[in-house]
């Protein structure tokens, strides 16, 4: 009678991703890169506008200071 001999076998199962997770990364990327993008261009506007209004708040400075002026001449013409 001849003997079966049964050899054990090894099965691998190799697991690959879908590439979900590649695609997340990309997006979550990008996510950060436009906010990012917004904060700079809001902290730009804001010292934009905020050299905008100390301008202005100095011209107004300069206007009242001439209307003073203006008015203690008219008041005492030696001046």
């Amino acid at each position: 009678m001849a003997e079966k001999y049964d050899a054990p076998q090894t099965t691998v199962i190799e697991r690959r991703g879908g590439g979900a997770g590649l695609l997340i990364g990309i997006a979550v990327l990008l996510l950060v890169a436009v906010v990012a993008y917004f904060l700079i261009v809001q902290n730009r506007n804001d010292t934009l506008r905020t050299d905008a209004v100390t301008s202005a708040a100095k011209d107004v400075g300069d206007t009242a200071k001439k209307a003073g002026d203006a008015v203690e001449r008219s008041v005492d013409p030696n001046k």
